[in-house]
């Protein structure tokens, strides 16, 4: 029995290692497949695509393996590696700079295989002699590869101008190489690789334009629900203004008007008249500024405008609570707010359990504290790139921007995420 227990105490000390090895390559999985959550929808698409078209373009180099072979018989084999290497050499690195690398890197690698295709295809009648008949260029055949490539390099106009001129190059160069045919077979070759290409590329610009529109979308309601919420903060505040001059104002002159005599009731009356516009006055003393009640309604709003189910909570320290914020810095605020509800209600999903998400705001001497937390699935910090416009721009850089505010992440696999956003006045 103690034999037994060594043995496989034994065993467990050795599969030690290779569950610490599984554990990193899950957390390292965890953090790139955040990475990419995190990341604009354009540029998670564009990665999609250059790596499928990456992997694409290798496939169909080994798949054309054998008919280059028989084809580099009416040239030599050193050239057809000429035609070869420059025709296919870039879509493996498009593959893998498509997993990490940042988009301009992304699309450069794209448009040097394109131009590359292109210029394989157009020195190839210079380097094959007369084909066999019933046979194609190995390259007309594939052309597709370096219109996709194209479609990732750059905008629609110049990838369909790409489109036209390959297929016709490609179709020149089958012909000129492929001992039948006429000027009609021309046609017909350079129709059934437009058309073939045209189909692909449409599917690739269609992909982009969408995952763009997506980001538009996206920014447009953050925005609207920012001036959404500054617009009901404004009727609260002439409504309450309003409601002051009904009930207070105009009750009191109402009241001295119908009064033959000194009163004092009405004094009292028009002294607490005098005290609630006073109030009114000191807590809101410009039109484009909000006071600690406005501010917190603002946020409320912009809160319940993207999710009414986040509990939210307002703290004010009386006596120090006379803010006075103006509304642009208001919608800055509430934007990158609402930019990080929405970013947990994307991506801090729990399997199995709900995640419970809450803001508080406090008030005090001036400034403004909002944190937001959630306690669902979190993500590495470190992990994240800089450049990451989910946290960086939409979060961190709007409060940079903003004369007196600053933003803090702070967030760790399953351990839930918090995001402190602060304001203060600078005088």
């Amino acid at each position: 029995m103690r034999a037994s227990s060594t043995l496989d105490a034994a065993d467990e000390d050795a599969a030690a290692p290779a569950r610490a090895r599984v554990g990193r390559w899950r957390r390292g999985l965890a953090a790139m497949t955040e990475r990419t959550r995190e990341e604009a929808a354009a540029d998670r698409i564009l990665r999609r695509l250059g790596l499928t078209f990456g992997l694409a373009g290798v496939i169909a180099g080994v798949v054309e393996i054998p008919e280059m072979i028989e084809q580099s018989r009416v040239t030599s084999l050193g050239w057809s590696l000429v035609i070869a290497l420059p025709a296919f050499g870039l879509f493996p690195v498009l593959a893998v700079v498509s997993i990490g690398m940042k988009r301009p890197t992304i699309q450069a690698v794209a448009g040097g295989a394109a131009v590359c295709y292109l210029g394989a295809t157009a020195l190839a009648p210079f380097v094959y002699r007369e084909l066999p008949d019933h046979t194609t260029l190995w390259l007309y055949r594939v052309f597709a590869l370096g219109v996709l490539a194209a479609a990732l390099a750059w905008r629609p106009p110049l990838a369909i101008g790409y489109l036209i001129g390959g297929s016709a190059l490609a179709a020149a160069a089958n012909r000129s190489v492929v001992t039948h045919g006429d000027s009609l077979s021309l046609l017909g070759d350079f129709a059934r690789s437009a058309g073939l290409c045209a189909l692909f590329l449409w599917c690739a610009i269609y992909a982009r334009a969408a995952a763009a529109r997506v980001d538009r979308e996206s920014a447009i309601a953050s925005s609207r629900a920012a001036t959404s919420a500054g617009a009901r903060a404004r009727d609260r505040e002439r409504a309450r203004f309003a409601a002051l001059i009904h009930d207070a104002v105009l009750s009191t002159l109402l009241d001295a008007s119908r009064a033959g005599t000194e009163s004092p009731v009405l004094r009292k009356q028009a002294e607490r008249t005098l005290d609630q516009l006073d109030e009114a006055r000191g807590g809101r003393t410009e039109p484009d500024r909000l006071n600690a009640q406005s501010a917190i309604g603002f946020l409320r709003a912009a809160v319940q405008e993207v999710n009414p189910g986040v509990r939210f909570t307002a703290r004010r320290w009386s006596g120090f609570d006379d803010l006075r914020m103006p509304v642009q810095a208001a919608g800055s605020l509430a934007a990158a707010l609402t930019e990080a509800v929405r970013n947990s209600l994307r991506h801090a999903t729990v399997p199995g359990r709900a995640v419970r998400r809450s803001v508080t705001v406090t008030i005090s001497a001036g400034g403004i504290r909002v944190v937001f937390r959630d306690d669902g699935a979190g993500f590495d910090l470190g992990a994240v790139p800089a450049d990451r416009l989910g946290i960086s721009v939409s979060i961190l850089g709007r409060m940079r921007q903003l004369a007196g505010g600053a933003g803090f992440v702070e967030s760790s696999p399953g351990e839930g995420t918090t995001v402190t956003l602060v304001w203060g006045s600078d005088g």
